[in-house]
């Protein structure tokens, strides 16, 4: 089941700036840094716009690029919600809008998942997104009509 986001109008919200070698930077609100614009990165920074000022998640709650272990190696998860408790509540990946969300787009996010063992995972190319509620004890998801909403 897709999610209906429309993130493109929140591009218009993003501060950008020219940073050396003539790229294109952009405000990551979350890391309060600018990073190098990629279609990806374009994409992570919309969805952050639409947790923050349309699902109104607390900005001290979300993380952007965590940096985790899969089977030993360094892996980085887009983007993370935690909850109240500060456990990891939301998984977002993120994906270029050329990249069709097909099954290993899912499977990366849940091999990522493997060790945060979210409540809630989501996949997105902008284009296409989805989020699943995870049920960890019947080892089985339920696709979502919608984001959850914050403390759900």
């Amino acid at each position: 089941m897709l999610l209906s986001l429309d993130l493109l109008p929140l591009a218009s919200s993003l501060q950008y700036r020219k940073g050396e070698k003539s790229q294109i930077l952009v405000l990551d609100p979350v890391r309060k840094k600018y990073v190098v614009l990629t279609p990806e990165e374009l994409l992570r920074q919309m969805v952050l716009q639409y947790l923050l000022h349309i699902k109104q998640y607390p900005a001290t709650r979300i993380r952007s690029e965590i940096g985790i272990q899969v089977n030993g190696m360094p892996r980085r998860c887009d983007i993370v919600v935690f909850d109240k408790a500060l456990k990891p509540w939301l998984l977002v990946e993120c994906k270029s809008p050329k990249v069709p969300l097909k099954q290993e787009v899912m499977e990366q996010a849940a091999r990522y998942n493997l060790q945060l063992q979210v409540p809630f995972l989501m996949i997105t190319n902008g284009l296409q997104s989805c989020c699943a509620a995870m049920d960890y004890e019947e080892k089985s998801f339920q696709f979502l009509e919608a984001l959850p909403d914050w403390g759900s």
